[in-house]
């Protein structure tokens, strides 16, 4: 499963059996805020939208970005690592 980032629409996504699980974010004071996560009703139950934050988390450290979470499943994702909780804010 990869994540693809659309800066066009602030957002990460990750195509799983035809749908599309996201992270909407907004540029804020020069940090990527995660303001909303979304993983279809097909998909749910799955652990898709765990593997989706994580995946993300790489993508956008990876690419410089400094984040924010302010999705309260993002930050609790987050919080339940020693590595994304110390970088995320």
């Amino acid at each position: 499963m990869k994540v693809i980032h659309d800066k066009d629409k602030q957002q990460f996504t990750m195509e799983v059996d035809g749908e599309t699980a996201k992270i909407d974010y907004e540029m804020k004071d020069g940090k990527m805020h995660l303001v909303y996560s979304e993983v279809p009703v097909e998909l749910r139950g799955q652990g898709i939208g765990k593997v989706l934050v994580k995946k993300t988390f790489e993508k956008l450290t990876d690419e410089g970005y400094e984040a924010v979470a302010v999705c309260s499943y993002i930050k609790s994702v987050a919080k339940r690592s020693e590595k994304w909780n110390a970088i995320i804010g």
